[in-house]
């Protein structure tokens, strides 16, 4: 059973030793524990300080493509060095390594495919009250939208499974956090959470500039996300919101019509008439989504399929070199 802590940087240079010497090498019901660095195109010496903190793996980006490209890039080197379970955690050392234990426990026993650590949002005093507002708010929508129960939503502490790792496709370009909560939730894997501490803050957030941006992003990505995976459902309400107020102007008319007077009412029928069809229109783009959904699923499940028998085809390799071996050693 092997464990890999990945950690994404951008210039982590003087946090990223003190993150990795937290990790804790030793783990009840893992045999090997093992670190992933990803360097998001670093200008700094984050690199070096990876190698000389213990290291065992770094993978490099000419240049900085965010924290959802690295968070699939490290994944997917996870998954090729044969990790059955993966903790991500920040190059910051906002989450504490001594939580790490605790936090895989769900998927050693059976009992869950992603595991998120919640942090104390309440006893967090580098967060503001408003950002201690707007992250309930926030997490309560994805829990309504994924159909999970987590109580952080935006925490990036967290435990995947080597199967979950490979289900779970980012195409969010801002960040995973939220994504992944809303596919595990549609795709029907186990999500459980633990209660985890945090360090004191060490410097600034990188991925927003401001809670506005924040807010703007991550509606985008729920928005988007929700579409991809509840498409009928979510073309059907916007388009009842357009059809049901045209179809009460249409009924609006036909009273006055009926009562004789209805010659003074013609704007009421032509916007009716534009509000009912768009409705419809949105509708018939829902069904069409819905189909292309079906398609989409179809998609994963052989990426997912490629992705087994592409990281098993090393350990078939080793299997194989092990038996010519040991018949050398018998002739």
């Amino acid at each position: 059973m092997k464990l890999i802590v990945q950690i994404p940087c951008y210039n982590e240079e003087k946090t990223l030793p003190q993150t990795i010497r937290d990790i804790p090498r030793a783990v009840a019901g893992v045999d090997k524990v093992e670190v992933l660095v990803i360097d998001d195109g670093s200008s700094d010496g984050t690199v070096a300080a990876a190698k000389e903190a213990g290291a065992d793996h770094i993978v490099s980006f000419t240049g900085n493509k965010g924290l959802a490209a690295a968070f699939s890039a490290g994944l997917e080197a996870s998954v090729q060095r044969g990790a059955d379970v993966i903790v991500h955690t920040d190059g910051d050392n906002q989450y504490k390594g001594e939580c790490i234990p605790d936090l895989v426990q769900p998927i050693l026993r059976g009992k869950a495919d992603i595991v998120v650590g919640t942090r104390p949002i309440e006893d967090i005093q580098d967060f503001s009250w408003l950002k201690k507002r707007l992250q309930r708010l926030g997490s309560w929508v994805v829990r309504k939208v994924s159909g999970t129960e987590i109580a952080d939503a935006t925490s990036g502490f967290r435990a995947y499974s080597r199967q979950a790792a490979m289900r779970l496709n980012v195409v969010s370009d801002f960040t995973y956090t939220l994504e992944t909560l809303i596919q595990a939730g549609r795709s029907n894997m186990t999500v459980a959470q633990v209660p985890i501490q945090t360090n004191s803050k060490t410097r600034a957030s990188r991925l927003f500039k401001g809670i506005p941006q924040y807010v703007w992003q991550s509606l985008q990505t729920i928005f988007r996300i929700y579409a991809l995976y509840e498409p009928l459902r979510f073309f059907s309400i916007i388009g009842l919101l357009l059809f049901l107020p045209g179809l009460g102007l249409g009924i609006r008319f036909l009273y006055y019509y009926l009562t004789g007077n209805g010659s003074g009412h013609v704007q009421s029928v032509i916007l009716a008439a534009v509000l009912m069809l768009i409705g419809f229109q949105i509708g018939i783009v829902g069904l069409l989504a819905d189909l292309i959904g079906a398609n989409r699923k179809l998609v994963q499940d052989a990426l997912y399929r490629i992705k087994a028998s592409a990281n098993a085809q090393p350990d078939v390799a080793k299997d194989q070199a092990e038996e010519e071996q040991l018949m050398r050693r018998i002739r």
